[in-house]
């Protein structure tokens, strides 16, 4: 007997009790999906993630420097910039990083649970911002302690009638003329980006009635240099704020790249261990489809025995049920990928988000289905091929 005869039987064996078959491969069915499912949304998160870190710029380090009290070694705002004038191979793009406490204000009207950031005029270029209308801060604005602002489009559109230029708003009673309007940057919500204020570092220490500046951002030169970069900070800051008392400082030093590398592998790793769970319902279906076929062998000994006494062979009556699990299988596998599509997608729909299955866990996930068809239906095939023709046909 051909593989595509003993393919034919198999089909035909497979639709004549239609209801045993999709209950046989129910645990295939649900096992596939899973995998795909939780493969595809982890997947699609870490794109989402990856995205998001890539529109804030990969070679971000962000520097925090904290004192224990007013007598403890402090890290100024010169101490940072002379660090990357000294080092233009490896650093670019400081800015300090000023957030201010306070409300903001138009008129009479308070503005909801916007952000308000003193910054230099660097920050464009260190977040990758893009201008809808007007100019961003400049040097002598943060020098000369201009006040002026720059305003998400979020600000602009639901705060300032959709024509911010030249308006002014209040920050804690100080007057601040809007100079310029970012470009779109999230989904243009309270809770996004595009709710942000930014003014001149130097007006924000004012605001905050402070001269201290606890928090940096700057660029690597290059993603090959954040290492060398990272090291470099933190050699500086180490010898600026190590002291033999308890009023030394303490800091810390983070890329960006470096936490978006950490978060894919604890997010693989979760994947991983989530899909092999619900890899489980695949061996519980490899069970059900051995249990199965050997009801199905018991249920055909006299048809065995009959093709036993024209002339098949154990290997032809061995061939047939393993292609007959392995078909069964199969078919859940496939169903099962359509089903795991299916929900991936779903979940991007509710996560606003694109998940799209790709193609390993596909192959893998089908061929996972179709080796458990052809194991657990080996040993109900190997007992038919082994069946005494005599024996087979007495049988009723």
């Amino acid at each position: 007997m051909d593989i595509q005869q003993a393919f034919k039987m198999s089909f035909k064996s497979l639709m004549a009790s239609k209801l045993r078959s999709i209950l046989t491969m129910l645990g295939i069915i649900i096992g596939v999906a899973a995998v795909i499912a939780i493969m595809s949304i982890g997947q699609g998160l870490m794109n989402q993630v990856n995205e998001m870190f890539s529109s804030l710029g990969a070679n971000i380090i962000q520097v925090g420097v904290y004192g224990r009290g007013e007598s403890s070694r402090q890290v100024t705002v010169d101490d940072m910039y002379d660090l990357v004038n000294s080092n233009p191979d490896l650093l670019c793009d400081l800015s300090p990083l000023v957030n201010v406490e306070g409300q903001a204000k138009s008129g009479t009207e308070a503005f909801g649970q916007t952000s308000l950031n003193g910054v230099s005029e660097a920050y464009d270029s260190l977040q990758l911002l893009k201008m809808s209308q007007g100019r961003f801060l400049q040097y002598v604005d943060v020098a000369r302690k201009e006040h002026v602002c720059v305003v998400g489009s979020y600000v602009a559109e639901n705060y300032l009638g959709g024509d911010a230029l030249g308006k002014v708003i209040k920050i804690n009673g100080e007057a601040l003329t809007v100079i310029g309007v970012i470009e779109q940057q999230g989904d243009n919500t309270e809770r996004s980006e595009d709710n942000n204020i930014f003014l001149p570092y130097t007006v924000a220490l004012q605001l905050n009635g402070t001269s201290r500046v606890n928090n940096y951002g700057l660029n690597a030169t290059s993603k090959e240099n954040i290492a060398a970069a990272r090291e470099t900070i933190e050699a500086m800051l180490a010898a600026k704020l190590s002291s033999d008392d308890d009023d030394g400082g303490f800091y810390y030093v983070e890329s960006l790249s470096e936490m978006l590398e950490e978060y894919n592998k604890m997010q693989s790793t979760i994947v991983t261990v989530l899909a092999a769970i619900a890899g489980i319902s695949l061996l519980v279906g490899g069970i059900g489809i051995m249990n199965i076929m050997l009801v199905s062998v018991t249920e055909r000994t006299r048809e065995i025995g009959i093709r036993k006494s024209l002339g098949a062979k154990r290997r032809d009556i061995r061939l047939q049920f393993i292609i007959e699990a392995a078909s069964t299988s199969a078919i859940g596998g496939v169903i099962g990928i359509v089903l795991g599509s299916l929900v991936g997608a779903a979940a991007g729909v509710l996560m606003n988000t694109t998940i799209t299955p790709t193609l390993s866990p596909i192959l893998l996930s089908f061929g996972i289905s179709v080796g458990i068809g052809i194991i657990f239906g080996y040993l109900p095939a190997n007992k038919a091929a082994k069946l005494n023709p005599i024996d087979a046909l007495r049988y009723d």
